[in-house]
């Protein structure tokens, strides 16, 4: 697979770099087909939820891991004696790994699982310095005979 340039990001952004290397990794990145199956949504303006469908794992079966803004949900199953004899089986019972990125400022705040469903609560704090603020403007002044003025 062809590398895509991103130099004409870099010219124009200050900062960006890891949404460059974000992008690059999720062209390059080829994670295996779409099991578990998932749905990211949003609760509100900067609240998120991951659900993942994991049908016949048991919780300490599963893990999450947040490291350097990477969430990791992976399910090692047990090893199975079951000698049963199936005619079909459509129900997954492998292991899997699944990352998602997070953006900046991303916590997880709980993880519940449910009748097979996974569920990860999400909330972007912003810290205050990150939120808007209205910077006042000062006029210049001039100084006459130890008194100041402000310029017209």
């Amino acid at each position: 697979m062809e590398r895509i340039d991103f130099t004409p990001l870099y010219r124009n952004t200050v900062g960006f770099d890891r949404l460059a290397g974000l992008l690059d990794s999720a062209l390059q990145n080829n994670q295996s087909g779409t099991y578990p199956p998932y749905d990211i949504e949003v609760l509100d303006e900067n609240r998120y939820a991951i659900r993942l469908a994991l049908a016949g794992f048991a919780e300490d079966e599963l893990s999450i891991e947040l490291e350097k803004g990477t969430l990791t949900v992976s399910g090692k199953k047990a090893g199975s004696n079951d000698e049963s004899h199936y005619l079909y089986r459509g129900i997954a019972n492998r292991s899997f790994e699944r990352k998602f990125q997070l953006a900046d400022h991303m916590e997880v705040k709980s993880a519940t699982f449910t009748n097979g469903l996974l569920s990860i609560e999400l909330l972007r704090e912003l810290p205050e310095a990150m939120k808007p603020r209205t910077i006042p403007i000062r006029g210049s002044q001039k100084v006459i005979a130890g008194k100041s003025e402000k310029a017209a």
